[in-house]
């Protein structure tokens, strides 16, 4: 496996490429890479921006580039090693290429950009039914479709029970496959994404509620002269996020009309503060009163949960300086902030920017509330 050092630290990347199955790229690609710009956000596809350098006359320019090894569509897998430790950071296909030719030395260059495996899943609209299949059921199957490219689908049961009455309702797909997975997460709180890895060819596709449980990330640390391992930490408190949604609801059968009640939105979104901020905007959501009752309880919940989230959070840290890296989608402690902002935080989305000699990693952070329900966090 070809492999380019990075930074001070014992840090190496690894790239592999292919049509549909990835081998180690040759050599001559790793030497001449220049950056890599990888970004993965919950609940939205992850992409990625990598240049080499053409400077030279080399295998790049003359074969390779000639042959299609970097044409659209092509698969790219990118990992790197901290510490002993591998990581699969994306998985993902060539949407295009750039050639940038330059008389100034070290400026002429190749720009490869791309986006996960999701786009698999969004090239082609179809028209499809699921008779008696519950919303999870419906995800399993269209994920079922992708496991020859290495796509295992981990599948959460929706909180709220939907029973299929197919006598009254038969679900109906007329859109890409993508579309139908986000639309059937959306409506029952839950997110969609794919998560590279463990090994180079895998993925795991994610289907249920945002990880905001189990063991945290190693802190951020700011403001704590030589323990800090974040330069800054920038907080905002916005109070127009938080909603309180409600939803009517007509019963068929009586033709009697009721509001339904606020739903916990605990199950979904433990809590991570002491202080939830409390909702100022109250919103009617349309459409539920034609709804079959468990499909109306649902959108309520996840109107409910996804709009709780009214803390962010923004920084940057230094890979070689934390020692490890910072996972997207996962939680992880803040310290040294204060009392207001100390704790733990849902991992919103992580950019990792990669050229030899410097690996950082912009990040953004979210919960519900201030103060942290406990005094304690990982270091």
């Amino acid at each position: 496996m070809a492999e380019e050092p990075v930074g001070r630290g014992p840090i190496h990347i690894q790239m592999h490429m292919g049509p549909q199955l990835v081998t180690p790229v040759p050599q001559e690609v790793t030497e001449a890479l220049l950056t890599a710009q990888i970004t993965s956000t919950a609940g939205e596809r992850s992409g990625f921006q990598i240049a080499f350098d053409l400077t030279k006359r080399g295998a790049i320019i003359d074969r390779l580039l000639p042959e299609g090894f970097f044409d659209p569509k092509t698969r790219v897998v990118i990992s790197v090693s901290v510490q002993g430790t591998a990581s699969v950071l994306l998985d993902g296909l060539i949407v295009r290429h750039e050639v940038g030719a330059s008389n100034q030395p070290g400026q002429t260059t190749l720009t490869i950009t791309g986006e996960d495996l999701t786009l698999l899943m969004d090239l082609e609209e179809r028209t499809d039914r699921y008779p008696n299949l519950r919303p999870w059921q419906r995800a399993q199957r269209v994920l079922d479709k992708y496991a020859d490219f290495g796509i295992n689908a981990d599948i959460k049961h929706e909180q709220i029970e939907q029973p299929p009455q197919e006598q009254l309702r038969v679900p109906f797909q007329t859109s890409t496959d993508l579309q139908f997975l986000n639309e059937l997460a959306r409506a029952n709180g839950y997110t969609f994404y794919l998560v590279p890895g463990p090994t180079p060819g895998q993925s795991t596709a994610y289907w249920g509620p945002e990880v905001r449980t189990g063991t945290r990330q190693h802190a951020l640390t700011v403001n704590m002269d030589v323990n800090s391992t974040v330069d800054q930490l920038t907080f905002a408190y916005d109070g127009t996020a938080r909603e309180e949604p409600q939803a009517r609801w007509q019963n068929p059968a009586t033709r009697d009309w009721q509001v339904l009640p606020q739903p916990d939105i605990g199950p979904l979104r433990p809590p991570l503060a002491k202080n939830a901020s409390p909702a100022l905007k109250r919103r009617t959501l349309p459409g539920t009163a034609k709804m079959q009752l468990g499909e109306a309880n649902a959108e309520l919940l996840a109107r409910a949960a996804t709009s709780a989230d009214a803390i962010s959070g923004s920084g940057q840290l230094d890979v070689n300086k934390h020692g490890y890296l910072l996972s997207p989608r996962e939680l992880v402690g803040v310290r040294g902030a204060g009392v207001t902002y100390d704790g733990d935080y849902y991992v919103k989305s992580v950019t990792h920017n990669l050229r030899p000699g410097s690996y950082q990693q912009n990040f953004t952070l979210s919960r519900e509330g201030l103060v942290a329900l406990s005094d304690r966090v990982r270091p």
